[in-house]
């Protein structure tokens, strides 16, 4: 079979065919009386021999070592293919978010273009110092894509950077919510945890709501307590257990107090929030640290029921308690109106 013939079974070119020759990778074995090569057809299958090897990214001195070297073992060349392989990808992956990210700036020029290919190189430098600077520094009126700073939110470990991205990603309107909301879905806790906290600075964008609710059923206790305080502020009575559980286990107690006591407003919510406090109030396992919060949280509740229950708790057995609930005593009843008007109006 002469090269041309070659050349249209095999999908080579010609050109290709006289280089393989030339590197002793494919030699024809014959040659026409006019001296022009002719393959057998155990040269053509070595010719599809090399091909198959290269699809598979080996270079052509690695396929002639391949097939000629019977000591030359597929194993440890193929695994360096895949981590090769995978390198690649992870960087034409990159490329292919930096486009994306350039084409939703919608840039007008440029000048545009330039800006926000600036804006990555910042973002993606080892100092933490001008990753900040970066952010901060940003001109008014550059738009920058959302779904760019969401994506450093969830990469960013600087706790610094990440407070900045975060208020650059409050300030760029509603389009984070959705890359944000993708970060709670991995299985890796840390995302999680950056995604919920910037989420909860979101608060007023459509979406959030449902993705913080979501939220309240992680696995990560830390990812529950961010969803809970976030949704809490915004009246979601849903969120009182974990609350509760919060002053509990001392996590951010403070604050789940003052959440508490903005949900006691609604009085339909009082009541719950009261009886849950009393019930972790006499539970066995609370010890004297977990009562001391809970007697503070009492504090943050309105009207005559907390009052009545820190009395109580004036003449409790642990004097540690006790004490702490007399102080309280008398802070409530200096703050209280004489005439009672702190208490929930009749029919209510």
């Amino acid at each position: 079979m002469l090269i041309g013939d070659v050349a249209r079974h095999s999908g080579v070119s010609p050109r290709m065919l006289r280089h393989y020759d030339a590197l002793g990778l494919v030699r024809p074995t014959g040659r026409t009386v006019g001296g022009y090569r002719e393959y057998s057809a155990e040269d053509v299958r070595r010719v599809f021999h090399v091909e198959s090897l290269r699809s598979l990214g080996l270079s052509l001195k690695q396929i002639g070592r391949a097939l000629e070297d019977p000591a030359f073992t597929p194993s440890a060349l193929v695994g360096d293919l895949i981590r090769w392989t995978e390198d690649r990808l992870e960087r034409e992956q990159e490329l292919l978010e930096r486009l994306r990210a350039i084409d939703a700036s919608a840039p007008a020029g440029w000048q545009d273009v330039l800006r926000i290919v600036e804006l990555m190189q910042g973002l993606d430098s080892t100092s933490a110092a001008r990753r900040q600077q970066t952010v901060l520094a940003r001109p008014e009126g550059v738009s920058v894509p959302a779904e760019l700073l969401a994506g450093a939110v969830l990469a960013e470990l600087d706790p610094n950077v990440a407070g900045a991205l975060r208020w650059a990603l409050a300030r760029s309107g509603d389009d984070g919510v959705s890359a944000l909301a993708a970060g709670m879905r991995s299985e890796d806790v840390d995302i999680r945890r950056r995604a919920v906290l910037a989420i909860a600075e979101m608060s007023e964008a459509p979406g959030v709501t449902a993705v913080l609710a979501d939220a309240l059923g992680d696995p990560d206790s830390t990812v529950r307590r961010h969803a809970a305080l976030a949704l809490g502020r915004h009246g979601v009575t849903a969120t009182v257990p974990t609350l509760v559980g919060m002053v509990v286990e001392g996590s951010n107690d403070v604050e789940a107090a003052e959440v508490l006591a903005t949900l006691s407003q609604d009085f339909g919510c009082a009541d719950r929030i009261m009886t849950a406090l009393v019930d972790e109030l006499a539970a066995p396992s609370a010890d004297c640290a977990t009562r001391i919060r809970l007697t503070q949280a009492l504090v943050e509740q309105p009207g005559t029921a907390a009052q009545d229950v820190l009395r109580q708790l004036a003449h409790d057995d642990d004097r540690a308690v006790a004490l702490v609930a007399s102080a309280f005593v008398t802070v409530v009843d200096e703050r209280s109106p004489e005439d009672g008007s702190d208490e929930m109006p009749e029919g209510a």
